[in-house]
């Protein structure tokens, strides 16, 4: 996973971004460089208009999921271009505002319309959607954690590690939060004792996590940080 420190998590959720000099410039004036926030949604494929339109109405919305596209993959040769990928959004988008017209208390309705702002690296817009989503389904943690990352990226961090905190409100030992306010502790209030004290608790709550190695990589970088900051002063 040592791979990953210089791509945050929730980018797997995303296709290649289209302002990604723009997400470059968040993340390095943020010093965003653990590469481990746990985003809580997977995105929307934009060539899945209708399978959106299903899903959105379906019974079980416990989590945010993604809507699966019905038709096969193309093949690589087949690939659309970034021109047909963001029409394709653009018309998913649409149809999720056209349902929200008739359903406007729809939390999932607007956490989808959230992911496809977000996926773009539009996380002023996406933040809003979220937002919304969470005023009719403020217990859902996946949601709550693409609120937060979104304030983060948009340097809002005193605003993220709310969201995050208010997600511990809901349940005191939920890994992925505990993992996310380490991350934004550390790297965005440059607290790395209330940072370590996260991932800790984190490991003591949940000895099996899945991400455990990277919890772990995390406190001995933020161990040598505090080390070498001491040195220095």
């Amino acid at each position: 996973m040592a791979d990953k420190l210089n791509q945050p998590a929730d980018s797997k959720l995303m296709r290649q971004p289209r302002p990604l000099g723009v997400m470059c410039a968040v993340c390095l004036a943020m010093g965003f460089l653990a590469g481990y926030f746990v985003g809580g949604s997977a995105s929307v494929p934009p060539q899945a208009t209708a399978a959106a339109t299903e899903t959105a109405h379906g019974s079980d919305f416990a989590t945010a999921s993604a809507v699966q596209p019905q038709t096969p993959q193309p093949k690589p040769k087949d690939m659309p271009s970034m021109g047909d990928l963001q029409r394709m959004e653009d018309q998913t988008a649409e149809s999720l505002l056209a349902m929200l017209k008739s359903d406007p208390k729809n939390p999932q309705l607007w956490n989808q319309l959230g992911l496809i702002h977000k996926s773009a690296h539009q996380f002023q817009q996406s933040a809003g959607y979220f937002e919304k989503s969470l005023q009719y389904d403020p217990k859902n943690l996946g949601v709550r954690a693409d609120y937060a990352s979104c304030m983060y990226y948009t340097r809002d961090v005193d605003g993220a590690l709310a969201q995050l905190q208010q997600s511990l409100a809901y349940d005191p030992k939920h890994a992925d939060t505990l993992m996310n306010i380490g991350i934004i502790t550390w790297r965005g209030k440059n607290d790395v004792d209330g940072a370590r004290a996260r991932w800790e608790q984190l490991l003591r709550y949940h000895p099996d996590f899945p991400q455990k190695e990277a919890v772990q990589q995390m406190l001995t970088q933020a161990k040598q940080s505090a080390k070498n900051t001491g040195q220095k002063g």
